[in-house]
């Protein structure tokens, strides 16, 4: 047993998920080394304004931009071009920056590929300015109207339901094209975004869904074929001509040029087309008016009488769209309505005791066909008079107030705010906990008069840096106190779809109230969190991360850190703890560092010294063989000496021996002349062989 109890146990598990370091990016763009630090900013007092202001000063700015581009246009007598979304050169370099977003999924295990690209199956296969497509150009013709939308190839049904939401409230779209023009080539649109208006500037350039006529070669062979007069002129008169042309977003009159550079205005403001794949109207109304969405599911409506009153006010306090097939994952349709496809409420009537809702489906095609659809037996002359209505496929159709529950799942509902309201806000960075609670941090406002008040709490936006996002997806809820109270006055329903942002609506009296938030956080772990995201498209879309890394920086820059002096004490403690310990693996590396350093050097001075005595002693015995060899040599010479000397004494005592043994006969008489001369001839004969010869 190591004596530790299970409550340790479990209390250190539960630490193990809290950590003093924010374990999210706030920066992907490298810092300049001018750049201040960002630590612990000074708290923003929020600033009360007109709902109007930031609308009226990004409209201004706005202004400003194409009037500024106008005048340097017309000195160099150029026409406009994008340089930050310059379609016409992404598409002819393959680039495609412009239609595909950055991609945070997983590669694949076994290979490393990456998926495909968000918007990889876009295909246009040109791009021209408005002024070589349309014959007789016009930004409105008629105002701006519901039966002008026409979705294109992009899958934004939700933001095409938006503008068709917004187009029976007189003077909505008319405010988001602030500046334009034509012949320049450029226009200015404004957007809501994160609490604001921001503002953006595009040219002119569209794309299409036919080549050009030196780059269609079947096309051009057929055309070539049938003898035109000037087949390339008669090519782009029937392909690359006017509205039905375009790949993207179209209007129904020919001419008419508004909703696809709007919506290509609105695919730059996040990023590229693909960007705007998917979403919902709601949020789309939000974009594009500055309102406020939420969501009403069909069966939660606890009074359908209040809710048919709240429809009433369609077009004037608020904006509706509606979707079904929320929960479904197919693409079927129900009596005409399309699955998991979004509409926009266009007008709402009761006359002679009928519960009626006008619908539009922004393709243009695709309506009802139960009651009060075109051609139902519900239509009589006198209605067809009182409604107004003409039968047709133009995507527009009524249904009645009971059918509308039944065939629809969810609703969105958009409060409008007119010069009479009044907006405060704050962003500001909470670390959410790992176990689903209140958070510590909490809000306060203060209203002077009593009225009614709308409460929000957002997150970011995420769509205008997608693969940025990280791994985190958040979900908000909160409840508004009494200042000094303990129970709340009410709370906020869970956002299930809608999650950037939950609200509430009520009439509030005059005092200070208390907002306390609570985050719910899902990861996903098929996903790359930044970091990885970046590494992967750095090298290759350099200008891509760039960019979209702009946008990531320029969002949570907003997010200023509040601290209390506990968070600040205990955060400087964590600073100078991870500061201590940083210099103590420094001087243990550096220590370490040195003794490698020293018996690297002992180690090598110690082989030195070793080589080098063993170079001598191998000298020496070199030196010592060659002196032995060399008194060995001398005395094998001495000893050969020696020996050839003794052999000549031995020879020579022989000899003498001999001649000793010759002296003795004539000594004694007893040799003859003869004989004697016998031997001195022998002598003489072993002497010289010449004289032996002669004898």
């Amino acid at each position: 047993m190591d004596g530790k109890t299970p409550q340790w146990a479990v209390d250190m598990f539960w630490k193990s998920f809290h950590t003093k370091a924010p374990g999210k990016a706030t920066a992907v763009i490298p810092n300049k080394k001018i750049r201040k630090s960002k630590k612990a900013p000074t708290p923003v007092v929020p600033v009360t304004q007109s709902a109007e202001a930031s609308y009226e000063a990004a409209a201004a700015t706005c202004r400003a931009k194409v009037a500024k581009i106008v005048q340097d246009c017309r000195r160099v007598n150029r026409k406009y071009r994008d340089p930050h979304f310059n379609i016409e050169f992404d598409l002819r370099l393959g680039q495609r920056d412009c239609l595909q977003s950055l991609s945070n999924d997983e590669p694949n295990e076994e290979t490393g590929a990456q998926p495909p690209r968000p918007g990889s199956s876009f295909a246009p296969r040109s791009a021209k300015r408005v002024t070589e497509i349309f014959t007789k150009p016009q930004f409105y013709i008629n105002g701006p109207t519901a039966n002008d939308v026409r979705q294109g190839n992009d899958g934004d049904c939700w933001l095409m339901a938006a503008l068709c939401a917004l187009s029976f409230k007189k003077g909505l779209i008319e405010k988001l094209c602030v500046a334009h023009d034509q012949d320049v080539g450029v226009y200015g649109f404004v957007f809501h975004r994160d609490g604001e208006w921001i503002s953006e500037i595009v040219d002119d350039f569209l794309y299409l869904t036919k080549s050009d006529y030196d780059d269609a070669m079947p096309d051009r062979l057929g055309f070539a074929e049938l003898e035109y007069r000037n087949p390339q002129e008669a090519y782009k008169r029937i392909f690359q001509s006017n509205s039905n042309s375009l790949y993207f977003a179209q209007c129904e009159h020919p001419q008419e040029t508004w909703l696809p550079l709007l919506e290509k205005c609105y695919a730059k403001a996040h990023g590229d087309y693909a960007a705007i794949e998917g979403g919902l109207s709601g949020e789309g109304i939000e974009d594009l008016t500055g309102g406020v969405a939420s969501d009403i599911f069909a069966t939660d409506i606890l009074d359908k009488e209040h809710f048919w009153k709240q429809l009433l006010q369609a077009n004037k306090e608020f904006l509706f769209g509606c979707s079904t097939g929320v929960f479904g994952s197919g693409f079927g349709s129900r009596q005409g309505i399309i699955e998991g496809h979004a509409y926009s409420v266009q007008r709402v009537v009761e006359i002679d005791g009928q519960r009626l809702v006008s619908l539009r489906n922004p393709w243009g095609r695709g309506e009802w066909k139960g009651a009060w659809s075109d051609g139902s037996k519900e239509w009589t002359p006198e209605w067809m008079q009182k409604l107004g209505h003409k039968f047709g496929e133009d995507g527009e159709f009524w249904i009645c107030y009971e059918d509308l529950l039944r065939t629809y799942q969810c609703f969105e509902r958009v409060r409008l705010f007119g010069p009479e309201w009044n907006v405060s806000q704050i962003w500001t960075t909470l670390h959410v906990p790992w176990v689903q609670e209140y958070n510590e941090t909490y809000f306060t406002f203060t209203t002077d008069q009593s009225g009614p008040v709308v409460i929000v709490v957002s997150q970011l936006d995420e769509r205008y840096f997608r693969g940025l996002e990280g791994q985190y997806w958040f979900q908000l809820s909160f409840r508004v106190h009494k200042a000094g109270h303990a129970g709340y006055i009410v709370r906020s329903e869970t956002a299930h779809r809608m999650r950037r942002s939950a609200n509430v609506e009520l009439d509030l009296e005059a005092g200070a109230y208390e907002v306390y938030v609570k985050i719910k956080a899902w990861r996903d772990d098929d996903v790359m969190p930044v970091d990885a995201t970046i590494r992967y498209y750095a090298k290759n879309k350099r200008d891509k991360v760039s960019r979209i890394g702009k946008a990531y920086d320029l969002a949570h820059s907003r997010g200023q850190i509040i601290e209390t002096k506990e968070e600040k004490r205990a955060r400087e403690a964590y600073e100078a703890r991870k500061l201590k310990k940083r210099r103590d693996a420094a001087k243990r590396d550096l220590k370490k560092r040195f003794e490698q350093t020293y018996y690297q050097t002992k180690k090598n001075h110690e082989r030195s010294q070793a080589r080098s005595v063993k170079k001598k002693e191998k000298m020496k015995a070199k030196k010592e063989a060659k002196a032995k060899g060399k008194e060995e040599r001398k005395a094998a010479r001495a000893a050969a000496k020696e020996a050839a000397a003794k052999e000549l004494a031995e020879k020579k005592v022989e000899e003498e021996k001999e001649a000793e043994k010759g002296e003795a006969p004539q000594a004694n008489g007893d040799a003859t002349p003869e004989k004697k001369e016998g031997r001195n001839g022998g002598r003489e004969g072993q002497e010289g062989g010449s004289f032996k010869a002669r004898a």
